[in-house]
């Protein structure tokens, strides 16, 4: 019972600061509704069992990722051009996108609930059995190109990054 409560109220802390990252005007403030999403989403791994995920998601993604966009988001001053028109000519495509989507979405809910069935759970793996190690062994065996590939990749961003600052300053 207290894990679907608390199942709950994490999935609102994710969605509700995802509409509001979404939906507000001043870029910090928009960050910060970001760390409010990603913690709800650090309690939803703890809520699975996922201990390392957790601490992840709340060093990486909160304690990197979102400060470093807080520093982009103050070094390039983007409120005033927020202050600029926000649309262009093209805002009816916009409107079709968002028209068809929510008639899909609508169909899909409509026709699908009766026959939606859900699978079972999986029993949570035992604290024994160290899901770290797993998750480590499985990481640096089968998926280690793809995780030296995203290593450069983010090597290059934080180079350009820091191109990109040292000509503005």
């Amino acid at each position: 019972m207290t894990d679907t409560i608390l199942f709950y109220i994490f999935a609102a802390l994710v969605l509700g600061g995802g509409v509001l990252t979404v939906t507000r005007r001043n870029s910090v403030h928009s960050a910060l509704w970001l760390i409010v999403s990603l913690l709800g989403t650090a309690g939803l791994f703890l809520l699975q069992q996922a201990e390392f995920l957790f601490a992840v998601q709340i060093v990486l993604y909160i304690g990197g990722v979102v400060l470093l966009i807080l520093f982009v988001v103050m070094l390039v001053n983007l409120d005033e051009t927020a202050r600029l028109r926000q649309f262009n000519k093209a805002w009816w495509v916009a409107l079709a996108c968002a028209a068809v989507v929510g008639a899909e979405l609508w169909y899909v809910l409509s026709r699908g609930l009766e026959t939606l069935e859900l699978a079972e759970a999986p029993q949570a793996p035992a604290a024994v059995e160290g899901n770290t190690e797993r998750l480590a062994d499985v990481l640096f065996s089968e998926y280690l190109l793809p995780f030296e590939i995203a290593s450069l990749l983010l090597l290059v961003a934080i180079v350009g990054s820091v191109v990109m600052a040292k000509k503005r300053i």
